[in-house]
Formats: structure tokens, sequence, C-alpha cells
């Protein structure tokens, strides 16, 4: 056993020490698609991983049971008998029917939601996450998104969790909400609505 270890040790010190070479970083750092074309593909995209993508906020009115709801989630955005969280257990998570936030920022490249405010528990343990996006937080490609999120902890969310670890069979649900929605929303200051 010692004789394939001191191998595999002298094989390591051979290795030649030095500065490595440069990451080349040649990919697109900045989007090319006008605001229209950015929402159409964040939604096409979203749409891609089985969650259910809708425009305005009309679904929120027709949420029925109890939705956990972050404090600074604005009262529009909030459905009837919303519960807020102040640090609500992982057992009272699991006992609502879901949880209501908005995002940080969207990715359309990937139909990634990018969140940073709410606690992890709080888009985890609920079985529904209803997500409202505002069209100003689409931007087209992952390099934008990360720019605008400096250091911050971030949650990446695309789609609603997934895995098929298990002989390769989709199975929702496991890491995190088996439903996602995505609300996307037409940002106050825009001179219209983006998208049909």
């Amino acid at each position: 056993m010692s004789a394939a270890r001191d191998a595999i040790l002298a094989r390591i010190r051979e290795v030649p020490r030095g500065i490595p070479a440069p990451v080349p970083r040649d990919y697109r750092r900045l989007g090319a698609l006008d605001a229209d074309a950015r929402v159409a593909l964040f939604c096409d995209r979203v749409g891609d991983y089985r969650a259910e993508v809708r425009r305005g906020l009309d679904a929120i009115g027709e949420l029925e049971g109890r939705f956990a709801v972050p404090p600074d989630l604005p009262q529009a955005w909030r459905p009837r008998g919303a519960v807020e969280d102040h640090g609500l257990s992982p057992r009272e998570l699991d006992a609502l029917d879901g949880v209501v936030t908005g995002c940080t920022v969207a990715i359309a490249e990937t139909g990634t939601i990018v969140l940073t405010k709410e606690r992890r528990a709080l888009t985890l343990v609920p079985d529904t996450h209803v997500c409202i996006v505002e069209t100003s937080q689409i931007v087209e490609l992952v390099p934008e998104a990360i720019a605008l999120l400096g250091t911050e902890p971030a949650t990446f969310v695309s789609g609603p969790s997934a895995t098929s670890d298990i002989e390769l069979s989709r199975v929702e649900g496991v890491h995190g909400p088996r439903n996602l929605i995505v609300l996307v929303v037409y940002t106050w200051g825009e001179s219209r609505w983006l998208g049909p």
C-alpha cells in the first residue's frame, strides 16, 4: 500500500510548478437583445423547466390556502391571508401551501431566478413557490446577473426542484418546491407593457 502511495506522491512532485496561464475570458458579458426579446426569451426558458409562467399579478388573487411571504414583500403582491415570515420553523413552513416572493434578478438565457433577500428555508420548504419577476429585473446573460449581485450570497432557481439521480427517473420536489409559478409583471416607470 505504501509503495503505491509513494509512487503517486512522486508523480505529483514531478509536476512543474509556476504561474498558471491566464484563463481566456472571451465569453459574452453583455446581452444584445432588446427588452421585448429578453422578456420573451426568459418566459420561454422558464417554461422549458416545467414552471408555470403567467403575465401580470392576477394569479395572486387566485391563490387558495396559506402562503408565507417575506416581511418586505409589497402589499399588492400578497395573497389573502398571507403569513409573514419572521423566522417560521421548517415544520411551520411545511404546513403552509406555499410561498410568494420577489426576486433580485432573472436571467433570460438560462431561465433562472436569483434570490438574495429571502431566507433559504422560506423558499425551499413549502411545496409551491410563486415568484414575482419585474420586467426590469430580467437581464440576458449570466455575467450581467453576476455583475449586479457582486459578492452577495444568492440562491439560483431554475425551475421546480427535480432530480433524476434514481434510475434516471425524474422526481420533483426532492430538494425544494415541487411547483414553481413565475409571474412576470410590468415595472412601474417603463413606457409600456413588455410582451403580449
